[in-house]
């Protein structure tokens, strides 16, 4: 049996019931909690598209870990020009290389899968683009690899064959324990403190709405033989209160009770309820979930870091290079195959200015190690090898 504010009980069967014209009109009741649906879609609308919190930690990861510098180079030396950097730097006509990471970064934080797709006949790829994993489906063969991939668009599908020299896809996905071939996304595992965050939302929206008053119950004192509404009295009841003493409009408008009604206060008040600190302890799981130092948010109460430099630079350290670093490997590796010759491509922590004290202290500590050879030294700060060495 649903409640709807001022509406009678609906029920399966169509039937008289007491509580409608009962001794007490009840304006509000609680219910069982009801969450969001955990699908890509829904998953996205309501802690991305909308809900403030979402949208800026996949932002703030998407646009840091596209911004990165890359680097090109192979087992002896490192390209300032290749075709492969040339790919990157222009994917396709209507996307640069920060437009084509963060549409892909985006697509994993918010559904744990990013698709690529190659475009172009033999060798590297002419075009690369950037599916939506709500509309791509994996199709997998008998001993449960990709056998191809389908992308449904309105009703129609194209399907992408896996089974050939060079795959036309590239799938990148996070680590799920639960499942052989989709990723698990930081947004589902935020979905619940997001729908919290969301409802405390509601929750004040609601108020103001309504004066920033909590809800109350009409009590009717009739007298003897008439201790209940007649269905005419509690439909002009239900009219006036909804016509008169709802919305902002009506806000502090006094309300003036006859025939035995008397009002009487139900619920907890807003400093009670305390949904402040809900909406801000539901801000804060959602930044954890997705790697965001909440002081990076702006969310009160963190005192994880001494300083906003400490936040940035763990952000970067134990976020947004793990993420990207994952990602240029798997891209790297996909684009090596169709180039026929195996090539790395990384981000160049020597151009992050979070980390210039990390690398600064690194380079100084092995700069002065003795002991290590030149090449060791190379090895150890991620270069390569120069030409005269074996």
């Amino acid at each position: 049996m649903a409640w709807n504010f001022f509406r009678r009980a609906e029920a399966a069967a169509p039937e008289q019931k007491a509580s409608a014209t009962g001794r007490v009109v009840a304006w509000g009741s609680s219910g069982r909690v009801a969450w969001s649906p955990r699908d890509t879609v829904s998953l996205t609308r309501t802690g991305f598209s909308g809900n403030p919190v979402g949208f800026r930690v996949v932002k703030l990861i998407a646009e840091a870990a596209a911004a990165l510098p890359l680097v090109c180079q192979d087992a002896h030396r490192r390209y300032d020009t290749h075709p492969l950097l040339e790919l990157i730097r222009r994917p396709n006509p209507g996307q640069g290389r920060a437009e084509l990471f963060e549409a892909l970064y985006g697509q994993i934080l918010l559904s744990g899968n990013g698709y690529l797709e190659a475009v172009g006949a033999s060798g590297l790829p002419e075009e690369l683009h950037v599916l939506r994993s709500d509309r791509m489906s994996l199709v997998p063969g008998p001993d449960g690899w990709p056998v191809a991939y389908d992308y449904a668009v309105g009703g129609r599908k194209h399907r992408f064959d896996m089974t050939g020299p060079v795959d036309p896809i590239c799938h990148v996905r996070s680590f799920h324990p639960q499942d052989d071939h989709y990723g698990l996304s930081p947004m589902q595992a935020a979905a619940t403190a997001v729908d919290v965050h969301n409802a405390a939302s509601s929750w004040s929206k609601a108020l103001l709405d309504n004066a920033a008053r909590p809800s109350g119950a009409i009590v009717y004192k009739g007298g003897e033989g008439s201790a209940q509404l007649s269905p005419d009295q509690y439909e002009r009841l239900v009219g006036e209160m909804e016509a008169h003493h709802q919305g902002a409009r009506n806000a502090g408008r006094p309300m003036l009770l006859e025939g035995g009604l008397d009002w009487k206060p139900m619920g907890f008040s807003p400093s009670d309820m305390e949904f402040q600190k809900t909406k801000e302890a539901a801000a804060r799981e959602i930044a954890i979930a997705f790697g965001v130092p909440p002081m990076l948010m702006g969310i009160p109460g963190d005192a994880t870091y001494a300083n906003y430099q400490e936040a940035n630079r763990a952000f970067f350290r134990l976020t947004v290079l793990p993420l990207a670093t994952r990602v240029t490997a798997a891209v790297s590796h996909w684009l090596s195959a169709h180039l026929g010759t195996r090539v790395e491509m990384r981000p160049d922590l020597d151009q992050v200015p979070a980390l210039a004290v990390e690398r600064d202290q690194q380079w100084k500590r092995v700069g002065e190690a003795s002991f290590l050879s030149e090449a060791e030294k190379r090895s150890l700060l991620g270069l390569p090898r120069q030409p005269n060495e074996r």
